[in-house]
């Protein structure tokens, strides 16, 4: 975790090229030239705004931990998803006891009906008998 603390410092530090602990809309700017990308004055007073908690016009170090953390939880949820679609075979939008049983028969592991069954159940929040995404996201993370 440290390890990550002093990446996201290093970062907000080459964002921050005056040095003052903000990132102001024209940094913003220049870092995203800098790497390829474009973004519009405006385009980067909007994204400031939104990440402004203490609404001086600028990012602090806590706003920009928050935008990229955000930024990786929803990349989690989509890496989720695609998890949770390979799972899902049968085109009802959960994990039954028989698409688990088939996958896991693909990823070489051979279970039955019955042990599929008792695996979704420890996980299966409402006791339909299947895992919704919201449940397989909970058993995942």
């Amino acid at each position: 975790m440290r390890d990550k603390v002093t990446q996201y410092v290093r970062v907000f530090n080459h964002f921050d090229e005056n040095g003052d602990g903000k990132i102001s809309p024209s940094e913003l700017r220049q870092c995203v030239e800098a790497i390829g990308g474009k973004l519009s004055w405006a385009e980067a007073e909007a994204l400031v705004e939104v990440l402004d908690s203490d609404k001086d016009g600028l990012v602090g170090l806590d706003d920009f931990v928050r935008f990229v953390e955000e930024g990786e939880e929803e990349e989690k949820v989509k890496d989720l998803r695609e998890a949770f679609k390979m799972y899902e075979m049968e085109g009802c939008d959960c994990i039954t006891p028989k698409s688990l049983m088939r996958m896991l028969g693909r990823l070489g592991e051979c279970k039955s009906i019955d042990e599929c069954e008792t695996m979704i159940a420890r996980f299966d929040l409402n006791g339909d008998g299947v895992l919704s995404f919201d449940e397989f996201r909970v058993m995942m993370l």
